[in-house]
């Protein structure tokens, strides 16, 4: 295994070059990226107008810190997003029991928000730098990580190559190439064996996953399984649970979790069809990104039904028919608040959202046909009986309305479901057995540097 740079005097002092062998498309990446650095005001100045970037912290995407690095080795988990920061929840808890300094990137304000609800206060989280030479330097430098785990497939060009170049053991974890990603990188070959090469091993969701990597070019590829199944359910706040209980007792819930445009309309429709039957009917949509919560209360109020929105603290009255619970890291309480859960993502072409924690939390799930997001998750659900999918409106008011009236019908999907989890997971122990050698040469050095 390679050694750091930053713990290596000789190698921290030679210039961090890069092979001259790289393929034209990464040599005109990494200059288009130089020339852009002009442009980065304008760009982070219309995120921030977007609500995409914190204005206290804009410095991180410039490969700037207020904050020190500790002392010691540190492990350095980049993930691109919400999902990719949850996966690596049990992973990093794990590492932390092993008394190692987490540090945790990712590119979005909702992620960071996340993090600083559902991790511990010593995970320090930085926004990943903007992919340019000079950025992604900076942050290097001053974070000199003595391993880097990138979750999935969030491939900066600049990031894995300057980390290469200063000899940064890097292992790709949880990796996934979806269906659609994968021919498309088979026609750009060089580039992407080019990046995958740069790491250690590649450590793959599935044997599909596995087979599209190696088939890319990753050197050493490890099939381990998907850690979103290794997951904890989320928390909920007992006292907030308890007042939603009292507010809706008595009455049938269906809980759309992680919702994106385009289904919120079927949903609400779904919503219409189902109220003659079960007239007290309650539609929670959660949606993916929060933002939407206004523009998805004017379509309800467009629809002739009563919406009421969670961020604005709207009361959750009988006559209320849709809430839509606008709110970041609350998908515990609504998951806790109903059986009957249609994951997101689904009815429209996004891949579909990840269905774990609401079986963990004993749901039974309805999704869409588009969830090669998480391919053999839903095909193994769906073959046990732990999930029906719906692929027209007609069959979503279908299966929802079956799933209300039909108690037993949900237990046996429950059951399905939390069997088919605990069958599938393990990935966790699979991961950290893979990372062993580079975790014991950690704590070597540590042993070394308290001695």
């Amino acid at each position: 295994m390679h050694s750091s740079a930053a713990r290596d005097p000789q190698m921290a002092s030679l210039p961090h070059a890069l092979p001259k062998s790289l393929p034209m498309t990464l040599r005109m990446y990494r200059r288009l990226a130089t020339s852009l650095v002009p442009l980065a005001p304008a760009l982070i100045k219309r995120r921030l107008k977007q609500g995409k970037e914190d204005p206290a912290r804009v410095g991180e995407r410039r490969g700037l810190s207020r904050d020190v690095r500790p002392h010691g080795p540190l492990v350095w988990i980049h993930g691109a997003s919400v999902g990719e920061v949850l996966a690596a929840a049990a992973l990093i808890e794990r590492l932390r029991d092993l008394n190692l300094r987490i540090l945790l990137t990712s590119g979005t304000v909702t992620s960071a928000a996340v993090v600083a609800k559902r991790f511990p206060p010593d995970v320090i989280h930085q926004y990943v730098p903007y992919d340019s030479p000079r950025y992604v330097a900076r942050f290097l430098d001053h974070w000199k990580p003595s391993l880097a785990l990138f979750i999935e497939s969030d491939l900066w060009p600049n990031l894995i190559l300057a980390g290469a170049a200063r000899r940064v053991p890097m292992v790709l974890i949880n990796g996934r190439m979806s269906p659609r990603s994968f021919p498309r990188w088979r026609r750009m070959h060089g580039t992407i064996s080019a990046l995958l090469s740069r790491f250690d091993i590649c450590l793959a969701q599935s044997k599909t996953d596995a087979e599209r990597f190696s088939a890319l070019g990753s050197r050493d590829v490890v099939t381990t399984g998907n850690l979103k199944l290794d997951v904890p359910a989320p928390p909920a706040d007992p006292a907030k649970l308890d007042r939603l209980m009292a507010m809706t007792r008595g009455r049938p819930i269906i809980v759309a979790a992680s919702t994106h445009p385009g289904e919120d309309e079927m949903l609400v429709a779904a919503h219409r069809s189902l109220v003659g039957i079960f007239p007290q009917l309650l539609t929670v949509i959660v949606p993916r990104h929060p933002d939407r919560g206004s523009s998805i209360a004017g379509m309800v109020t467009a629809s002739g039904l009563k919406p009421a929105l969670r961020s604005r603290d709207e009361p959750l009255a009988a006559t209320t028919d849709i809430y839509v619970a606008d709110t970041m890291g609350e998908l515990g309480l609504f998951y806790r608040l109903s059986p009957v859960v249609f994951m997101g993502g689904s009815l429209i072409r996004h891949g579909g959202q990840n269905p774990i924690e609401a079986i963990k939390l004993g749901a039974a799930i309805v999704h869409g046909p588009h969830v090669f997001n998480f391919t053999d998750v839903y095909a193994a659900l769906d073959q046990s009986g732990g999930a029906r999918q719906a692929d027209t409106q007609e069959a979503l008011v279908k299966q929802l309305g079956l799933l209300l009236a039909e108690p037993t019908v949900r237990d046996k999907m429950q059951h399905a479901g939390s069997r088919v989890v605990g069958e599938l997971g393990g990935a966790l122990d699979r991961t950290m057995t893979a990372l062993e050698p580079y975790l014991m040469q950690l704590r070597i050095e540590m042993g070394a540097a308290n001695a």
